[in-house]
């Protein structure tokens, strides 16, 4: 099953790792999963570009939300949302799509440890629509109608790129 999967974070150069902020992962089934890292991160610690443009979209933590957890838990939360369809026929590998998804890959790894500590039976790779884009000739891609830099929103914006070029290559076969 294919897993679109987007992620926010700060960065600030060599000297600082990446550090996970949210999380969001669209299934191709439908189901959604978003939640954002009670720990390992700072708002002290984020560039400008981030307190201008992620911080604002995070949900209040005021109430306490179900969708603000430590990362162990984020971590045991992502596997169940990836492992969730069981039963005949459905014990495919995951397969992980990105958009300019280097560093999201490199933050959702780290979930669990290093790369080698991914779940057994998931991929070390997620597979870049951009590059898939790129590689079909850079066609137009759909533009994102709101919600840009919000992890869930930016995974739901993925699958529709995908799913537009999966409709361009199967209109290009048609020819």
């Amino acid at each position: 099953m294919r897993y679109f999967l987007d992620t926010e974070f700060s960065e600030r150069g060599h000297e600082h790792p990446i550090e996970l902020i949210s999380i969001g992962i669209v299934a191709e089934d439908g189901r959604e999963f978003y939640a954002v890292a009670a720990d390992g991160w700072s708002t002290d610690r984020c560039n400008d570009w981030v307190k201008a443009n992620v911080l604002p979209q995070l949900p209040d933590p005021r109430p306490i939300s179900t969708a603000i957890l430590p990362r162990v838990e984020l971590a045991q939360s992502v596997r169940s949302f990836i492992d969730f369809p069981r039963g005949p026929g459905k014990n495919q590998k995951p397969e992980f799509w990105g958009y300019f998804g280097d560093y999201d890959w490199v933050v959702f790894c780290q979930l669990f440890g290093t790369m080698m500590d991914l779940p057994k039976g998931w991929p070390m790779y997620c597979n870049d629509v951009k590059q898939l884009c790129v590689a079909l000739g850079d066609p137009k891609l759909p533009p994102q109608a709101g919600g840009v830099h919000n992890a869930l929103s930016d995974a739901r914006h993925i699958r529709t790129m995908y799913h537009s070029l999966d409709i361009f290559v199967k209109e290009r076969l048609l020819r």
